[in-house]
C-alpha cells in the first residue's frame, strides 16, 4: 500500500506542482503545453489571479511530491509532510474549483469550456488525492 499510494501521490502532485512552477517560470511554454490559457483567451483579472497563484503554489506544493517519496520509502516523516502537503494541495484544488465555478457563474471569460472542464476534473482528482493522503497520515500517526 505504501509504495502504491506513494507513487500515486508523487506522480499526481508532481504534475500539479510542476505545472504551477512552469506557469510561473515559463508562462509562454505553459500555454503552448496547454497547462494554462493564454493572455488573449481569458479575462485579465483571471489571468493575474492564476499567474499569482502559480507563484505561491510553486513555493508550497512541493511538499506533496516529497510526501509521496517519503511514503514510498516508509520514512517516519511522511505523515507530517502528508498533512502539510495534503492541506496545501486540498486548498489549491478547492480554491481552483470554486474560483472557476464562480467566474463562470458571473460570465467572466476564463478560457475554452473544454479546458475549464479539464482543469476542474484535474483539480477534483488532486483534491481526492489530498483528502486520502491526509486521512492516511492521521491514521498513521494514531498508530504510533
Amino acid at each position: 500500500m505504501n509504495v502504491g499510494w506513494g507513487l500515486v501521490v508523487l506522480v499526481s502532485s508532481a504534475f500539479a506542482w510542476g505545472g504551477q512552477a512552469l506557469s510561473w517560470l515559463a508562462p509562454d511554454l505553459a500555454v503552448r503545453l496547454g497547462l494554462t490559457e493564454g493572455p488573449g483567451d481569458i479575462d485579465r483579472t483571471f489571468l493575474v489571479d492564476v499567474r499569482a497563484e502559480a507563484v505561491w503554489d510553486s513555493f508550497v506544493l512541493w511538499t506533496m511530491p516529497l510526501a509521496g517519496v517519503l511514503l514510498m520509502t516508509d520514512h517516519d516523516w511522511w505523515p507530517y509532510l502528508g498533512l502539510i502537503g495534503g492541506g496545501a494541495q486540498l486548498y489549491y484544488a478547492g480554491r481552483g474549483i470554486v474560483v472557476r465555478a464562480s467566474m463562470q457563474r458571473e460570465h467572466v471569460s476564463i478560457g475554452d469550456p473544454n479546458s475549464v472542464r479539464a482543469a476542474i476534473a484535474a483539480l477534483a482528482v488532486w483534491a481526492v488525492v489530498a483528502i486520502v493522503t491526509i486521512v492516511a497520515a492521521i491514521l498513521s500517526l494514531e498508530g504510533t
